[in-house]
């Protein structure tokens, strides 16, 4: 038996039903580096959030894609991160993840903010619909694996957090001691100036899309904060500060210079 296994097999929580064994736990946390630096704890603490993610969520395939045991707890490990300190109740009010084998094109009508009903045919790697599922594409998430600031999974459970809000506008129920006033200008000032270089034609370290709005923005940094925190701290230090507080977590402290992105 290897350190590794025997270290699972510490953390397992009690009369926790695990359908996974433990070279499959291992596998996986081995393929995931932004679990790195979790502490035992910590680490205890995922386990048991994937574990309940899978109780409380259906995983549903699509175009005929098998889901494996590797691919269920890899989805489930990863989104458990964002809600480590948090708990679960923050996915509350949605119940299916429906995992595509590669990217997808919705075709479903969307309604915009001038109230014009359009049908969105974009190819996605995903998707997150209002009081809906989250769609994945699992070709996207395996290519996930480097820390270099996109997650899929990350970016779309960050809108429905965001959402808890009762809109999806970039700014998800802020904690007792946070300022609402404190928030809206670092983000704001953020995004216009991601917008500003990004329309300049400047190649930004943030990922563009964040400039398609606020919402998209603050699922954006959202990954970086998770997968690159040293650079999100390099280029917006205010809105590191903030998810920090809002994330109840310290990536750069578990990451250091390894999320700098090359």
């Amino acid at each position: 038996m290897s350190p590794l296994t025997r270290w699972w097999q510490s953390l397992a929580p009690d009369n926790e039903p695990d359908p996974f064994d433990a070279a499959t736990w291992e596998q996986v946390w081995r393929s995931l580096p932004l679990l790195s630096g979790l502490d035992a704890a910590e680490s205890a603490r995922l386990r048991r959030l994937a574990l309940g993610f899978l109780r409380r969520k259906t995983l549903e395939p699509a175009q005929g894609l098998a889901l494996t045991d590797t691919m269920r707890l890899t989805i489930a490990l990863s989104a458990g991160l964002p809600v480590l300190e948090l708990g679960l109740d923050w996915y509350d009010g949605w119940y299916s993840v429906i995992v595509y084998p590669d990217a997808f094109v919705p075709e479903h009508q969307v309604m915009g903010d001038d109230g014009v009903v359009w049908v969105d045919d974009t190819v996605k790697a995903g998707e997150s619909w209002d009081l809906g599922p989250i769609i994945l594409s699992w070709a996207d998430l395996r290519a996930d694996r480097a820390l270099d600031g996109y997650n899929v999974i990350i970016h779309e459970l960050a809108h429905k957090l965001d959402g808890r809000s009762g809109s999806t506008n970039g700014c998800p129920p802020l904690h007792r001691g946070m300022s609402g006033a404190a928030w809206k200008d670092a983000f704001a000032a953020a995004y216009d100036d991601l917008c500003r270089r990004a329309n300049s034609g400047e190649d930004t370290p943030i990922d563009p899309y964040a400039t398609e709005s606020p919402a998209e923005f603050f699922a954006v940094v959202s990954e970086a904060f998770f997968e690159v925190p040293s650079l999100l701290v390099g280029e917006y230090p205010a809105v590191y500060k903030l998810l920090q507080g809002f994330y109840k977590q310290d990536p750069l402290r578990r990451l250091g210079n390894a999320s700098a992105r090359t």
